[in-house]
């Protein structure tokens, strides 16, 4: 089994608990290929008229600048850590409502017609429903109720991306909250979240072990 884990949160684990999510959920991984892709240390230019501009000149033979260089190795280098795994594990945080700007980054670089999901008369179809995701993902607020649910652009992006557009099956999900809403009990809240976070790696340890 070859599991990809997609780190997004370049903070340490002992003031991020996004980053310690990340690091429980390795601690007890076993038994499979883990390949950690971290979006803040890759060189991940944004995704604009850059790419287009380099796809167009691979077409007609130009010679591309270092910077069209770059994001087309990146884009390729996303697309291939995304094609050669069974599972993909995304820990990110949400901040100001989303995902980080480099995980953005990471979803515009696989996101694609042919690659990712494909058009048809039904619709958005995706392509890789032979592939599992696991969301990893914490936010100091409480966005769980109702009313503060239609703010949380993060884990929904993410799920709707990986589970919708590109028809992964979402087999776990960990959502550590509120931590910094009540600092009185931030410590059981992520002390609890953090033991789901592990009971999750272990399980996945548990299916490549059958």
């Amino acid at each position: 089994m070859n599991v990809l884990v997609i780190k997004a949160n370049n903070r340490p684990a002992s003031e991020a608990v996004s980053s310690k999510m990340y690091e429980t959920f390795m601690e007890n991984l076993e038994g499979v290929n883990v390949t950690t892709y971290d979006v803040f240390a890759e060189d991940m230019p944004y995704f604009g008229q850059d790419l287009f501009n380099a796809f167009g000149k691979l077409q007609s033979g130009e010679e591309l600048t270092d910077l069209e260089q770059r994001i087309v190795a990146a884009k390729q280098k996303a697309m291939d850590a995304l094609s050669a795994a069974d599972v993909v594990v995304f820990a990110f945080p949400l901040w100001n409502l989303t995902i980080p700007a480099k995980l953005h980054t990471f979803f515009d670089y696989v996101a694609g017609a042919g690659f990712t999901f494909k058009y048809t008369e039904a619709g958005v179809v995706g392509l890789m429903s032979d592939k599992k995701a696991i969301i990893l993902s914490a936010r100091g607020g409480i966005y769980s109720t109702p009313e503060a649910a239609p703010m949380e652009m993060a884990a929904t992006y993410v799920k709707t991306m990986a589970g919708g557009l590109f028809g992964m099956e979402i087999i776990d999900e960990v959502i550590i909250e509120g931590h910094n809403a009540a600092p009185d009990q931030a410590q059981t809240i992520i002390a609890e979240g953090l033991e789901k976070v592990a009971e999750a790696a272990k399980r996945l340890s548990a299916v490549k072990a059958q």
